[in-house]
């Protein structure tokens, strides 16, 4: 199965000058986790709720921009880009989500492992991506 079947095309952005508090409105809005950082329509970071809590809230950083905090070491892959070959490079880089996009580089599509667990159905494959992207986790 494609990465074009699964992905959720045309995402919410958020763009690197937004403030933290408007990126977590589209998260709110978009019932999303994640949301890719677009600037002229090329992906320069992913900006998790998980990245605004422990590198903005936590030390009491409310005036950060969404370019201070997201993740810029992204990992990309083409809408026809097969889910065993995106499950590969998640479970490889221990990420969730990878934004899709073309051939010039823009931002068509994100699909994440619920995505590829979800629509593509083979939970043994998923259940492994979803071990190896945890390993790196602190466990309490």
């Amino acid at each position: 199965m494609k990465i074009s079947e699964v992905m959720t095309p045309n995402p919410r952005t958020v763009a690197p000058g937004d403030s933290l508090q408007a990126a977590a409105r589209v998260m709110r809005d978009e019932d999303a986790g994640a949301v890719p950082v677009v600037e002229d329509g090329r992906v320069t970071g992913v900006l998790t709720d998980r990245d605004i809590v422990i590198r903005a809230v936590a030390d009491g950083d409310f005036q950060a921009k969404v370019s201070d905090i997201c993740s810029d070491d992204i990992v990309t892959c083409g809408p026809e880009m097969s889910t065993a070959e995106a499950a590969e490079l998640m479970s490889e880089h221990q990420v969730r989500r990878i934004p899709v996009v073309d051939d010039d580089e823009k931002l068509v599509g994100i699909v994440s492992l619920g995505d590829l667990a979800v629509k593509e159905g083979r939970d043994s494959r998923m259940g492994e991506t979803l071990e190896q992207i945890s390993e790196g986790v602190k466990r309490h």
